[in-house]
């Protein structure tokens, strides 16, 4: 027979299965987010295409990513969040690997169009459903756990995908990738639970998220979270931080160490695998710094943006003269200032509305990210094409012109989100009596 005591501690142990799948899944979003930066000089030669032309080809991910992000929130607050996951993870397997059997730029372009529409869903609906599973003082905490998971799908997408496309060919790494989500899918479906009451367990104290009440429109909903102000300063800064990450790092930061540095395919992969790192080990420690030692999300989105504003500077100054060493701790540090902390601002953002909008409220954020990739991708392509190219690759002028470029709106970001309104403390008294 089994005892309150016993039950609450089926549910503190079942959740951690559920985060396990959960990451997993998160961590194949980020493979796909970034993979095109290794094998870029890949399906350059394979479709035939210009700088422009990758960029629109790895940009098309953000186009339905960014655009199913309130429909995927409206549909995690009313469908479900598993039954999104679901659907969307086979769309995303089957889209993979379309990608690695296309044969033609525009087939490639629609392959890479399904795979973001299918991971679109990933993000919001597992953040749903582990503010069923975990308690208010741990969520920044487990939500940082998340993302440095994350982060071991963008170290995948680094010198593993390097070392699988020279022994396998690019092509059969994502049908690989493709069959493994398909995978995933399925264990999914056996294993995750929107919350533990559906799975006869009890519910934990104080969740961050409540069910949908009755009569929630979706219209209502909207002009309530456009109508914040506050909501506007980190958008702003989400699009110019999206354009860097997806931008520069997502992209264009593998062929800028090859070209101007002289990189061979691994070393470049070694190093693109900081920002992994950074995500895996300091989003935690962020999510911490949230929490407990600051109990503030401001104060960590002001204090990476300086630093981020200072890494831009490093770089632009010395865009071809940073040694070895250099360029891991600056990608490193841009990891931080980037990647890691992107989860405070999705948090902060869920503060600013009452629960029940939650998934649409961190949806509609999650648009701006990706945004800003969808524009800076093709963007800065078009600046080195414009630029123009010597012996097959692109002149070191047009990668000092980017850098300076992202040095700019890594100022404007920090002026954004200066006014940001502190979110934290309206939930410290919920939190206190947890304790």
């Amino acid at each position: 027979m089994s005892t309150p005591d016993n039950l609450i501690y089926k549910t503190l142990r079942y959740r951690w299965f559920i985060f396990w799948v959960l990451a997993v899944q998160y961590l194949l979003v980020y493979f796909h987010r970034v993979s095109p930066a290794v094998v870029a000089s890949d399906l350059i030669k394979g479709f035939h295409i210009s700088g422009t032309s990758l960029g629109v080809l790895a940009s098309a991910y953000f186009y339905s990513y960014g655009a199913m992000q309130i429909p995927v929130g409206m549909l995690s607050d009313r469908w479900g969040a598993k039954k999104v996951i679901i659907l969307f993870s086979l769309i995303a397997a089957c889209g993979s690997v379309l990608f690695g059997l296309s044969k033609s730029f525009g087939l490639a372009v629609v392959s890479r169009v399904l795979v973001g529409l299918g991971v679109s869903a990933i993000f919001i609906a597992t953040m749903k459903i582990l503010a069923q599973w975990f308690r208010i003082r741990e969520y920044a905490r487990i939500s940082g756990t998340l993302m440095s998971i994350g982060g071991a799908g963008w170290f995948f997408a680094t010198t593993p995908l390097a070392i699988a496309s020279q022994a396998f060919g690019w092509r059969i790494s994502f049908i690989a990738i493709g069959f493994i989500s398909f995978i995933m899918v399925l264990i999914t479906w056996r294993i995750i639970a929107d919350t533990p009451e559906k799975k006869g367990l009890p519910e934990i104290i104080e969740p961050i998220h409540t069910e949908l009440k009755q009569g929630h429109r979706g219209i209502r909903d909207m002009g309530l979270i456009f109508g914040q102000r506050h909501f506007w300063a980190i958008a702003i800064w989400f699009i110019f931080r999206g354009g860097a990450l997806f931008g520069f790092f997502g992209l264009w930061a593998g062929p800028y160490l090859v070209d101007v540095y002289g990189l061979s395919r691994q070393a470049t992969g070694n190093i693109l695998s900081m920002i992994a790192f950074a995500m895996i080990f300091l989003s935690p420690v962020l999510g911490h710094l949230s929490d407990k030692t600051f109990s503030s999300r401001k104060k960590i989105l002001v204090g990476t943006s300086i630093i981020n504003v200072l890494c831009w500077l490093v770089m632009a100054i010395n865009f071809n003269k940073l040694t070895l060493s250099g360029l891991y701790i600056i990608f490193f540090l841009m990891g931080i200032t980037i990647s890691s902390v992107g989860t405070i601002a999705i948090i902060a953002t869920k503060e600013y509305f009452p629960p029940e909008i939650a998934g649409t409220s961190m949806g509609t954020m999650n648009i701006f990210p990706f945004i800003g990739g969808l524009i800076f991708q093709p963007l800065l392509g078009y600046i080195l094409d414009r630029t123009g190219k010597a012996g097959g690759v692109y002149l070191p002028s047009g990668y000092q012109t980017i850098i300076w470029i992202l040095f700019i709106t890594s100022i404007l970001a920090l002026m954004s989100v200066l006014f940001s309104k502190e979110t934290l403390k309206k939930h410290r008294h919920l939190i206190e009596e947890e304790q």
